[in-house]
């Protein structure tokens, strides 16, 4: 268990400075908070859930592919490595890793896209605001409080690990499911978050911009020929290839990706401790207070991140054949939002209880609570039940 301040950095994250949780609990005789935080977690149904919902490919598509679980897994463990090496506090980097696509809806970004657009007219939906609504409201599994009543620190971080949302010019509205937790708990929105929010940020874009290369790779998406126009990556092929020339593909493969996570990991190692041996923070409330980042890409990979993720977006995410399955997707969501929506009689019991009435804002609210909480099967089956008129109902699965 944590208990020294002197094994953190002064402005890491110390357990026994956490500013607490909204509902006052006894502390854990053998956990610090964020790792009790941790916990709650991995114990989550949403978590679990991550299991069968798409990264990339829908679910079904093939065992082999990333799913929401093994990026976030993929995501904790390169924030762990980040916050050890930086003295910062390793569980909460760790937590909000896992914590951070909570709130994603089945089949990656194309549902997510198609509840952005059917909820715009009754407070809009984002995924960030919505793994805060699991964590203080949907799950509910506790006898005293809705939610997991995760410390203060941690909920700043699932909110603010991208970034401050409110007091700069720019600024979008707040999405509905922030605004209205911050009435009741402050998060202070107007700031960046902790060192150890920022860890499990820059760590997100590093594993998946790493593991899509692999799966595209796998998936025949494009080629080792295409991915060398990304430079960056294509030196580092080159290497590989230069040293094993008799190396299989898979193996190669593997070899390129797992440089290209080390290069990136050590880059942000020396560029984070540029910027704060620059900045001098004293206290998390320094990191918080700063106005930009300290834990960053440096400009050269930051640009290198920038040129994969344009390789990526015409090749994998625009793909045609990934465009057939989120069309698919896509349509399966709104079906469901629109049925449900007019008819909220067909939800489960559970959900029945807080809709209203049919085509009203708490009934649309309630509809994309449970349609964001599927699974990619869950929402699959649930769309063959309700609209192929040859199949049964009787046997209705809750997700």
């Amino acid at each position: 268990m944590e208990t020294l301040a002197d094994t953190f950095a002064p402005f890491a994250c110390i357990p026994s400075e956490s500013r607490g949780r909204l509902h006052d609990e006894p502390e854990s005789a053998t956990r610090s908070c964020f790792q009790r935080d941790r916990d709650r977690i991995i114990h989550a149904a949403a978590f679990r859930r991550l299991q069968y919902k798409t990264q990339v490919f829908v679910n079904h598509e093939g065992d082999f592919f990333r799913t929401r679980l093994t990026h976030s897994l993929e995501v904790s463990q390169i924030a762990r490595s980040l916050a050890q090496c930086l003295n910062l506090n390793q569980y909460l980097a760790e937590t909000l890793a896992l914590a951070h696509d909570l709130g994603h809806t089945p089949f990656g970004h194309a549902g997510e896209f198609a509840l952005e657009d059917l909820m715009k007219p009754y407070g809009g939906f984002d995924h960030n605001a919505q793994s805060l609504r699991v964590v203080t409201k949907l799950e509910q599994r506790y006898a005293e409080f809705d939610g997991l009543n995760l410390t203060w620190e941690t909920l700043e971080g699932v909110v603010k690990h991208n970034g401050p949302l409110t007091g700069f010019d720019g600024a979008e509205p707040l999405p509905w499911a922030i605004s209205e937790y911050a009435k009741e708990h402050d998060l202070e929105l107007d700031t960046y978050a902790s060192a150890e929010a920022q860890i499990a940020a820059v760590s997100d874009d590093v594993a998946y911009n790493n593991h899509d290369i692999d799966d595209g790779l796998r998936a025949g998406l494009f080629t080792v020929g295409d991915i060398r126009e990304v430079d960056f990556v294509g030196r580092t092929f080159a290497e590989v290839e230069a040293k094993y020339p008799n190396l299989d593909f898979s193996r190669t493969v593997h070899e390129v990706v797992r440089r290209t996570i080390g290069m990136m990991v050590e880059d942000i190692l020396a560029e984070s401790r540029t910027r704060l041996s620059d900045a001098k923070p004293q206290t998390v409330d320094d990191v918080r207070g700063f106005g930009e980042p300290l834990i960053a890409f440096s400009d050269a990979m930051a640009k290198n991140d920038q040129e994969l993720k344009e390789f990526l977006f015409p090749h994998m995410y625009k793909h045609y054949k990934l465009n057939r399955m989120t069309s698919k997707a896509r349509r399966v969501v709104q079906d469901l939002f629109n049925l449900f929506l007019a008819e909220p009689g067909t939800l489960p019991s559970e959900w029945q209880t807080g809709a209203g009435e049919p085509g009203d804002q708490v009934t649309a609210r309630v509809v994309a609570d449970y349609i964001a909480g599927m699974t990619d099967r869950h929402a699959l089956d649930e769309h063959k039940r309700l609209f192929d008129l040859q199949a049964r109902t009787s046997d209705f699965t809750l997700g």
